[in-house]
């Protein structure tokens, strides 16, 4: 089954820092740019920074601060990512920590033994967009109930 890839754009207060982040920290490669919007291979899905101008640029730009309760993390929504293979997300999680992240809910494994046992984190880009990176052992349970 070939599943067509997604397009995102979303809001980022900085450019630079944003092509630091998802180019050099989460490896995706850089598309077309301009002064005022980035595109980035999210894995072959289309994910485009766009800037926007806000007077704080302390405040988040999503302020609505909501959260879902899951396995008692406060789960921030909005938020995006990406199901990776397994030993990836072993991978991006241990870089992550290595570059020295704040993780929102560090890496962990939910479902441990049952079906659908998933490992998964949350963090925060440089402009307070929420990304969840998580990862199934085994694949075919992405759907499970």
């Amino acid at each position: 089954m070939s599943i067509p890839p997604f397009h995102l754009a979303f809001p980022v207060r900085d450019l630079e820092s944003s092509r630091r982040f998802y180019g050099e920290l989460l490896g995706c490669a850089e598309g077309r740019s301009s002064d005022r919007w980035i595109d980035f291979d999210f894995h072959g899905h289309q994910i485009v920074a766009h800037m926007v101008d806000r007077p704080d640029s302390e405040e988040p730009l999503e302020d609505d601060g909501d959260a879902n309760a899951v396995d008692g993390h406060e789960v921030p929504v909005p938020h995006f990512g990406l199901v990776l293979e397994w030993q990836a997300w072993h991978d991006l999680a241990d870089r992550l920590k290595g570059a020295g992240i704040q993780f929102v809910i560090e890496p962990y494994l939910r479902f441990e033994g049952l079906p659908g046992e998933q490992a998964t984190m949350f963090l925060l880009d440089p402009s307070g967009n929420a990304l969840e990176f998580k990862a199934f052992k085994d694949p075919g349970q992405l759907f499970a109930t």
